[in-house]
Parts: C-alpha cells; sequence; structure tokens
C-alpha cells in the first residue's frame, strides 16, 4: 500500500505547484504510517472472518465491506483537517501546504488501493493451510 500511497503524494504536489521539499518528505512519514495502518486493520479483519470458518471470497468480501466507512472517514477526517493549511497564504504556509498536499493526495489512492486491490491480492498471501486452527475450549 505504501508505494501507491507514495504514487499519489507525489502526483498531488505537482498538481498543487509545489516542489518536492523536507516538509513534504515528513508528510510521506505521515501517510506511509497511515497507508499501513488501513492495510493492517483490513488484512487483520479478513482474517478474523476467515478463521470464524468463512469461505475465503466470502471473509475477503464482508472484510472489505466492513472496513470502507471507518477507512474512508479516517481519510475524510485527516483531509478535512489538514485543508486549512492546505489553503492557507500566511507567513509559513511555504513548509505547511507541502506537507498536507502530500498526506491528502496519498490518502486518496491509499484508500482506493487498499479497498480495491489488496483483497484481490489477499488469496495470494494468505494460503488456506497457513491459517491457525480453531481452538476448543476444555
Amino acid at each position: 500500500m505504501v508505494p501507491f500511497a507514495a504514487v499519489g503524494g507525489l502526483f498531488a504536489l505537482p498538481l498543487a505547484g509545489l516542489n518536492l521539499s523536507v516538509s513534504a518528505l515528513v508528510g510521506f512519514m505521515a501517510l506511509f504510517g497511515i497507508a499501513m495502518l488501513n492495510g493492517v486493520i483490513l488484512v487483520e479483519r479478513i482474517w478474523e472472518l476467515h478463521r470464524r470458518d468463512q469461505p475465503m471470497a466470502v471473509a475477503i468480501r464482508d472484510g472489505a465491506l466492513s472496513r470502507v466507512r471507518p477507512m474512508v472517514m479516517t481519510a475524510l477526517m485527516a483531509a478535512l483537517g489538514l485543508l486549512p493549511m492546505v489553503l492557507s497564504a500566511a507567513v509559513g504556509a511555504e513548509t505547511s501546504r507541502p506537507f498536507t498536499v502530500v498526506i491528502i493526495g496519498g490518502l486518496v489512492t491509499a484508500i482506493l488501493v487498499t479497498l480495491f486491490v489488496l483483497p484481490l491480492l489477499y488469496p495470494w498471501f494468505q494460503p488456506e493451510k497457513a491459517l491457525p486452527s480453531k481452538q476448543t475450549a476444555n
């Protein structure tokens, strides 16, 4: 997910008329943390559903559907919270704008890839035999 988030951040900079800078690189670090967290949350949900004896396809579909709203809301709140810094022309905006543009641009691609590409790739990296067996209570 991180490479796709980076692509979104890199495309957002020239669209906003900004160059790659140290503050943009700091924005990439924050963006990568958010992108990784979204991926982990989705994979964990799919894994949990599959452990409950749901077929792989059903677990992937239900896991992705159950995580759409939390991921979109998280990204939307981050974007709305950073919007004043993106639109600012005040003193110091030259350092805060690249930071925020990278995060907002990268979140768009990270969310899309996490919700649409990760579920497609999940079965390749999580074979059936790798799941732990259900433990029985004595």
